[in-house]
């Protein structure tokens, strides 16, 4: 059967009224256990606050772990750097000896889950990408978590907000309606929804037509042989540059009528585990995460397209002769959806020109990155060589309300900056810095907009974030 289409018209029934239980009362409320709140959870916590962290599903990672998207980009500025000839790396690299912009939250994360055995170090050869394990990223995060004395909500899916003394958030639970009243409130939904309830000005999509980047459904692939893959890439190098290509197989199987790739070429990266890659190569447009009906379209499209691409893998690639998928994404990766408007609305141009702010709370090196909304094709930018950008305080702090914070995908940017700061590393940063400001204005009383920003540096730069030289500017 066909997802179930948006009504035509707008036919409305009245919800019965209903009481929700006071869950509990905090300092800091975290919404959402994506990368960008964890950050914002650990930040709070060790600021010195009082924290609870309300997650949709059953476990924290977001993206990273619903979505399986893999693995964390980088962290590092992107230096020029000649291929050497007779390498055979499987994802080879055009990063040179990038320097990392990012630490904090973000490096302690990757450093354990290199300990536990589910990450690959950050080098030149992976581009300074970070493959893990999903299952492994799981328990390491819930682990931190639970060390800085983060309490948590799990399957608590928020439905509204409620401005008053103390600012108050519903939760849809098994347990019926619940309610959990806090100072402030950090929105980790990577929508916006909490600050959308709270009547935040927002944006969707770019200038000309309001459409977003498309969302793609990742897998994972088992039984890889990577030195029968490897070999076709020496006989063929023309078919496979970084992480992506395979143009002639992909030609051969459309012909064939096998395939109906949704993007232009194959994009997969490897992962912890040999034998393992993670694929990167459906694409569905023109869908909505904000309205169930597109979301529901995109998750049905999307199942079909993962079984297409890897019976493609198994049947026309070298080395996926008896790879099999072992799982795909809980949910469709999401890229863009609402752009809370901030204080500042930090620019594509910005990002180019590698612009400094006064109150810097984190840096990205990450290029522009606009996957097509209308199909195939993808738009990159880099940032000059060894130059990375300031995401200002200022683009955390929604206007005109005063006890709500944001951070990740839904900061306050323009459609061509979302792409370069959308990604994870960034994401946990932003978080981070949400967290410590909403610790300090939770002890301090005050509205999130009269925080200096010293303040918050001074804590990010005592939990080991990286601002750059902002101090000696």
């Amino acid at each position: 059967m066909p997802p179930l289409k948006e009504p035509e018209k707008n036919h409305t029934v009245t919800v019965p009224p209903s009481k929700a239980l006071i869950a509990a009362e905090t300092d800091v409320l975290v919404v959402g256990g994506g990368p960008s709140g964890l950050g914002a959870s650990l930040g709070a916590a060790r600021a010195g606050a009082r924290v609870i962290l309300a997650e949709r599903y059953g476990f924290v990672g977001g993206a990273s772990t619903v979505a399986l998207v893999m693995p964390l980009m980088s962290a590092h500025t992107q230096e020029p750097v000649l291929r050497k000839p007779g390498k055979e790396y499987l994802f080879p690299t055009d990063h040179g000896d990038g320097k990392r912009v990012i630490a904090g939250v973000l490096l302690e994360l990757v450093n354990r889950l290199i300990e536990n055995g589910g990450a690959t170090p950050p080098t030149i050869d992976t581009g300074y990408v970070v493959p893990f394990d999903p299952e492994i990223l799981k328990y390491t995060a819930l682990c931190m978590l639970d060390e800085a004395g983060v309490e948590i909500l799990f399957h608590a899916y928020a439905f509204n907000y409620r401005n008053t003394d103390s600012p108050e958030v519903f939760f849809h639970t098994k347990s019926g309606p619940v309610v959990i009243k806090a100072k402030f409130v950090v929105d980790c939904t990577g929508d916006g929804d909490i600050a959308a309830y709270a009547g935040a000005k927002y944006e969707i999509g770019r200038d000309s037509d309001g459409l977003t980047q498309p969302m793609t459904k990742y897998f994972r692939m088992v039984g890889f042989n990577r030195p029968a893959f490897l070999e076709y890439i020496k006989k063929h190098p023309e078919q496979w540059y970084g992480v992506f290509g395979l143009w002639d197989l992909v030609e051969k199987a459309t012909n064939d009528g096998k395939l109906k790739l949704p993007r232009e070429d194959i994009l997969m990266f490897s992962t912890p585990h040999e034998h393992e890659v993670s694929v990167n190569s459906t694409r569905v447009s023109n869908a909505l995460s904000t309205n169930a009906f597109d979301l529901t379209r995109a998750e049905y499209e999307s199942r079909f397209q993962v079984h297409e691409v890897s019976e493609f893998l198994k049947l026309y690639v070298p080395g996926f002769e008896d790879s099999y998928m072992i799982q795909s994404g809980t949910q469709i990766g999401i890229r863009e959806a609402r752009r809370i408007t901030g204080d500042y609305v930090l620019t594509g141009q910005d990002i180019i020109e590698a612009r400094k702010f006064s109150d810097v709370i984190a840096r990205c090196a990450y290029s522009l990155d606009i996957h097509n909304p209308k199909g195939k094709g993808t738009r990159i930018e880099r940032l000059p060589p060894g130059e990375s950008y300031d995401i200002p305080l200022r683009c955390l702090l929604p206007l005109n309300l005063k006890r709500i914070l944001i951070a990740g995908r839904c900061i306050s940017g323009t459609h061509e900056a979302h792409s370069s700061y959308r990604i994870m590393p960034a994401a946990m940063a932003t978080g981070q810095a949400a967290g410590v400001c909403a610790a300090i204005a939770a002890r301090e009383f005050s509205d999130i907009h009269s925080i200096r920003p010293l303040l918050v540096q001074n804590e990010l730069l005592r939990q080991e974030a990286d601002l750059g030289d902002v101090f000696q500017r």
